[in-house]
């Protein structure tokens, strides 16, 4: 398949501009669970269900005049001859689908028309992503061909972009678009309040199915004035574990002990039992079979729903406990440092990846960066191969070698005796601590070219960091009100800086 053609083709692209918040504002989501009625549950199912056609539709559309141009390349057909590509972008699939959805979806009315673009949208996304996947335009693991979606297997989900959306004055009620007023689990005053003060704005609202319960997620555009953080000069280097979910430089009141540890409460662990037993009940019942197109029983399904259950109650929890370790580092200090880890590849180690996915890493940066943000704080993130556990916090020098065993960090030239994980949320901490340092000589930035072996670095600047990079400051009149994202450090050592100011 010819996909730098197709790339290239006008069909290209999802045919939709990136929204842009206004200055001093930021993109946000609100979500909330749903109490609907049986009646606004079947109303939903069916949006979900129209919003998943519509792809279904679009996805075999394109997909079959692909299979139709290779056909015709392999007969010897020109293509000036051939059959002519099939546009996937938003406007061509939605002006394609208004012909035929009388013949395809004789029941089209009875939904909203945000459910059928949702659809065509999500179709035109995956089309966009694939294409620039494939020519190696966009960064991330290979990204398939998209597939139509089954009913069983893909979580529902429909977004409303026009029409009445908003939040009711009483704080227990939404309304949406063909569905009405539906009741909430919880109380929207957070949101409604910041309405009022005409301080955030909704774009669009999202209702989704997980694990049995509907939710809505009102995507917004918010106007943060969050206070700066209690201790602006202090910096705090966060390292990142299983034994202990993260142990920091220097206690921090409220997130960490008196040693600077946070535990790691490993709510998948402590769930095993339950969902051992709750997989052994839904592995007795009679489930689906694809190849002999057996249905599942209802006890199949009241199991599977137990077990649903018990994951995401394991998900909640982790989530809570990580917003409140990121909420606390981002309110007490001025400058967080983090490393740059390798989440995937760890994953691979098949004794731990259980652990490591507990643990949930990646979204605890991914949280800094946006926390950190809205306070005027600063996310610095260390070079993927600095050696942070190897090199000494007082005086500085590096072991060869240092196996994950060994849980003492012992120096050969300064005796110093530290836990390993204190000694590397030390050297990450000094990082921002030692930034004037470029070559080793005071005021000179300049980076070393080879590391700290002597031999020259094997990976090119920026490129252990990914695609984050320091980016301007925005600013609310006088004040600086955000940084866009967070500083990566490339350093070979924790007194050479690739950097700037710090």
């Amino acid at each position: 398949m010819e996909h730098r053609e197709l790339n290239s083709h006008r069909g290209g692209g999802n045919g939709m501009r990136k929204f842009q918040p206004r200055p001093g504002f930021v993109v946000q989501a609100y979500k909330y669970a749903l109490d609907p009625t049986p009646r606004q549950q079947r109303d939903l199912a069916r949006h979900c269900g129209a919003a998943r056609k519509a792809y279904n539709w679009a996805v075999t559309r394109i997909n079959a005049n692909w299979a139709q141009r290779k056909a015709e390349q392999s007969y010897g057909i020109p293509d000036d001859q051939a059959t002519e590509w099939v546009k996937w972008s938003l406007p061509a699939l939605r002006k394609a689908w208004n012909q035929v959805k009388s013949e395809v979806a004789p029941w089209w009315r009875e939904c909203s028309k945000e459910a059928y673009n949702t659809g065509l949208a999500n179709a035109s996304a995956a089309f966009t992503n694939y294409t620039a996947s494939k020519n190696g335009t966009r960064a991330g693991r290979r990204v398939g061909r998209p597939h139509r979606k089954r009913k069983g297997n893909a979580a529902p989900s429909c977004r409303f972009a026009t029409g009445a959306i908003r939040v009711e004055p009483d704080r227990h009620h939404v309304t949406l678009p063909r569905l009405g007023l539906i009741k909430t689990h919880e109380s929207t005053r957070k949101l409604g309040r910041r309405i009022e003060q005409d301080t955030a704005r909704i774009l669009s609202a999202t209702v989704r199915l997980e694990a049995g319960r509907w939710s809505v997620s009102f995507h917004c555009e918010v106007r943060r004035t969050d206070p700066a953080p209690t201790r602006p000069r202090a910096v705090v280097g966060v390292d990142l574990g299983i034994n202990h979910l993260a142990v920091l430089s220097e206690p921090v009141p409220g997130v960490s002990d008196q040693d600077g540890f946070v535990a790691n409460p490993q709510h998948l662990t402590g769930a095993q039992c339950a969902l051992r037993r709750a997989s052994r009940r839904v592995s007795r019942r009679c489930g689906p079979d694809r190849r002999t197109g057996q249905k599942p029983s209802n006890r199949w399904r009241k199991a599977n729903r137990e077990r649903n259950k018990i994951h995401r109650r394991v998900v909640n929890l982790r989530r809570d406990g990580l917003h409140k370790l990121t909420t606390g580092l981002a309110i007490a200090t001025g400058t967080v440092v983090i490393e740059d880890l390798n989440v995937a590849g760890m994953l691979r180690n098949r004794c731990l990846a259980r652990a490591i996915a507990d643990a949930g890493f990646g979204e605890i940066r991914r949280q800094l960066t946006y926390k950190t943000t809205w306070r005027g704080g600063d996310l610095r993130v260390a070079d993927r191969w600095f050696p942070s556990s190897k090199t000494c916090s007082a005086c500085g020098t590096v072991k060869p070698k240092l196996p994950l065993r060994v849980r003492v960090f012992h120096c050969d030239g300064c005796d110093l005796v530290l836990d390993r994980d204190v000694n590397a949320a030390r050297n990450l901490a000094s990082l921002v601590v030692a930034c004037t340092a470029g070559t080793g000589v005071a005021g000179d930035l300049t980076p070393r070219s080879v590391n700290g072996r002597g031999a020259d670095r094997k990976t090119p600047p920026g490129g252990a960091g990914g695609s984050e990079t320091s980016t301007p400051t925005t600013f609310d009149g006088d004040r600086p009100l955000v940084t866009a994202g967070p500083q990566v450090m490339h350093s070979p050592k924790f007194t050479h800086f690739a950097t700037g100011t710090c």
